[in-house]
């Protein structure tokens, strides 16, 4: 059996209620559209840098960082005592007082983006980053169509999940007003593969079809995951972001680049996973690891366009709040000390040679694809026809965890594993994945 690292931690003694009890709770009184992984819910009570504990104790490598969330690990210690003084100082004041935390914040985080892109407005979810994204380029160029990816998620409001191209997450009520989904740019399930040096192009070309079939011509936005995590870990041909931009403009629209998930150094190479296209967005929309848990999202433009807001009052009671602030710039601060972006690149790489090298044992993956600590393994029943293998995945993913792995799936027909670990984690711990999804592959 795969062990884990050494780790010289003790989790603290839990006390409270079994995971039979919570989930009793969770049923009476919360929500029931929300779901849990895993045939039997197992209950997380702590968690440390890349590792996990259940209520009995047991570390488990986390291999999704909370949906791509925990950057710098759990519970850094730089990024608790940030936000812990803060508490300790002032932790809520709304944008309508002045507090350094907002303002220092968005200028060491404007630092981190090429370009123009200096004007920094701050939200608490991804969902509302886009929405609010799209609110700008609706004003800001006084058109009204959109148009968004297939197989894209951008988030779970109403108009953030009019941009979002999966059924599944969308419910049947009116909410798709004015947006538009050209195709996916999948060079391993597309008709443009990757022996296709003009396959970004091509992909490209589509955004001009769908302006011109279901548009007056003229639209607000072109938005786009700059790699796409919900729907799989979809990565872009070369060249994709940069050509479907162009094509975006002459119609008259921005162009979005939604890095909830790619951004923050994940990818390895780059800060901003626009960057690994070579492109250049009008309006960036953050969340997710920009606060390695708490809850903050952003988005960032140029003054041009974020002077639009000022035509009317825009507020957010806690964009800006003190301790997401804190936290936030705490975050930035252990990326660089911490060299994670670094890292990422670099046990990014070791895993993607260890998955290839699964491939050639085990057929079922018909895919390894990502960048960085942005990694994704599609499934298929067979090579040649690239039949999702939906039902294996979903027992190789049960296995992973039965074996002391938490990960990730998706992709429409949940067919991908999905690998997105805290930026810490170390190679010892890269070896103990690639075992775990080798033995969880086996007879699958």
């Amino acid at each position: 059996m795969p062990q884990l690292p050494p780790f010289d931690y003790t989790p603290m003694p839990y006390t409270g209620p079994s995971p039979e009890e919570i989930l009793a709770l969770r049923k009476q009184f919360v929500n029931p559209a929300i779901f849990h992984y895993y045939k039997k819910a197992i209950a997380i009570v702590e968690g440390k840098a890349q590792y996990l504990f259940d209520e009995t104790g047991r570390r488990y490598l986390d291999g999704f960082g909370g949906i791509v969330t925990v950057s710098v690990g759990h519970c850094h210690p730089e990024v608790l005592a940030a936000a812990t003084l803060q508490n300790e100082t002032i932790n809520h004041t709304t944008t309508i007082y002045l507090n350094p935390g907002i303002a220092l914040y968005a200028k060491e985080l404007a630092a981190k983006m090429p370009g123009n892109l200096k004007v920094c407005y701050f939200v608490n979810s991804g969902s509302e980053a886009n929405d609010l994204a799209i609110l700008m380029a609706r004003a800001y160029t006084q058109n009204y169509d959109v148009v968004a990816l297939r197989n894209a998620y951008h988030g779970g409001s109403p108009s953030a999940m009019a941009l979002t191209s999966h059924h599944t997450w969308k419910y049947n009520v009116p909410h798709s007003h004015g947006v538009h989904h050209a195709m996916m740019p999948d060079s391993y399930r597309g008709p443009f593969g990757m022996d296709d040096p003009d396959a970004g192009k091509k992909y490209a070309a589509d955004i001009g079809e769908t302006v011109r079939y279901a548009t007056s011509g003229k639209i607000a936005a072109f938005i786009a995951e700059s790699i796409q995590g919900v729907g799989g870990t979809v990565v872009f041909p070369d060249g994709y972001l940069k050509e479907a931009y162009a094509q975006a403009r002459s119609f008259g629209g921005l162009c979005i680049a939604d890095e909830v998930q790619a951004g923050f150094g994940r990818t390895g190479t780059h800060f901003w996973g626009f960057e690994t296209q070579g492109a250049m967005p009008d309006i960036v929309t953050m969340a997710k690891g920009i606060g390695n848990g708490c809850p903050l999202a952003a988005v960032i433009t140029t003054p041009e366009i974020a002077q639009v807001l000022a035509s009317r009052i825009h507020f957010n009671t806690f964009g800006g709040n003190p301790v997401s602030m804190a936290q936030g710039r705490a975050v930035l601060r252990v990326i660089e000390k911490e060299g994670l972006q670094k890292n990422s690149l670099e046990i990014g790489a070791y895993l993607t040679a260890g998955f290839h090298k699964l491939a050639e044992k085990h057929s079922i993956i018909g895919e390894v694809r990502g960048k960085g600590l942005m990694l994704g393994v599609e499934l298929v029943k067979d090579r040649a026809t690239k039949e999702p293998a939906s039902a294996e995945c979903a027992a190789a993913f049960e296995k992973c965890k039965d074996l002391g792995l938490l990960i990730g799936k998706g992709g429409l027909f949940g067919n991908t594993l999905r690998i997105k670990p805290p930026m810490c984690i170390h190679q010892a711990d890269s070896d103990f994945m690639l075992e775990v999804i080798d033995e969880a592959l086996e007879g699958v």
